[in-house]
């Protein structure tokens, strides 16, 4: 399902992936199968990406709930929940505890400072930080989002000092839990982003989705290794993103048709990133294939 349909309800924002309806008090976040990289939508959508979305959103939020209050109200349907209506506040909170990804694109061009955060020489790809770092960026529905430190955030008026401190322990607390719950089922989760919003009255929340196949990356922690790539056992969006950049696409211009063996296995990291998390699957049954043997399998037909 590509766009949701609900003509008796307000549309109240589209987002790269979501659709989100006014319900007054409340808000109504459907998960559709729509699927972004850098900042892009596919033309293809990915089967059961959006109900897998909307279970592992639930399971995170249900269990975060002592940890930091979240807007999760209840199940609407299989790619729905309804929340609690907040203020959205502009910030991506990313967490980084491994370096990889965007992260390590700038920092094996030399780069050794991002969002205001030093990072020693000398790392590898896939290699754990000596502490875990905030890199947050602004968040935006369209374009592509830009580093942001405390000092911009603070000045511009995103947030107040207090605000920052609050939500900056907040990610930590969060991440503390997320990354002992998903060890137990065998996976690292090296990064995330997390948004939070203010209800009526000023209260923080956190908002939009936990850790999910868009926004988190997952690895196999039996697989993994330090210095190569992680994507033949990873549960993530980098997956995607690996193909789109070996076929030479990093985001300027229209995107590249995806070819049917790519979304099949992009489907299989969606439902087993859930599967996995909730502890249905190991990550062994998926049947998961390297972007080498995606590739050359490609080229065979």
């Amino acid at each position: 399902m590509l766009e949701s349909n609900f003509p008796e309800r307000k549309l109240f924002r589209k987002g790269k992936v979501r659709d989100i309806y006014d319900l007054g008090d409340e808000l109504l976040i459907v998960a559709t199968d729509r699927i972004s990289a850098f900042d892009q939508v596919m033309s293809r959508g990915i089967p059961e990406k959006g109900v897998s979305l909307t279970k592992l959103s639930e399971f995170w939020f249900l269990k975060t709930r002592h940890v930091f209050k979240n807007h999760f109200l209840s199940v609407e349907d299989s790619r729905s929940i309804r929340v609690r209506k907040a203020s959205r506040i502009s910030i991506e909170w990313i967490a980084r505890a491994y370096i990889y990804g965007s992260a390590w694109r700038a920092y094996s061009k030399g780069a050794r400072e991002i969002s205001g955060v030093r990072i020693p020489s000398g790392l590898r790809l896939a290699e754990e930080l000596p502490d875990i770092i905030l890199t947050p960026t602004t968040k935006s529905d369209e374009g592509h989002d830009q580093e942001l430190s405390r000092i911009q955030a603070i000045g511009s008026g995103i947030v107040n000092t207090e605000e920052w401190k609050e939500l900056e322990e907040a990610t930590f607390r969060l991440y503390e839990y997320y990354k002992k719950e998903a060890g137990l089922k065998g996976i690292i989760i090296p990064d995330f982003k997390l948004e939070f919003g203010r209800l009526e009255g000023g209260e923080l929340i956190q908002i939009d989705e936990p850790p999910t196949h868009d926004s988190a990356r997952f690895w196999a922690k039996d697989k993994y290794v330090v210095g190569e790539r992680q994507e033949k056992y990873c549960l993530d969006k980098e997956f995607l993103r690996d193909y789109l950049l070996r076929e030479g696409y990093g985001g300027d211009g229209k995107p590249p048709g995806l070819p049917d063996l790519l979304v099949e296995q992009i489907s299989r990291r969606c439902t087993g990133a859930f599967e996995v998390l909730s502890g249905i699957e190991r990550i062994d049954s998926l049947n998961l294939m390297s972007v080498d043997e995606l590739l050359e399998t490609l080229r065979q037909e």
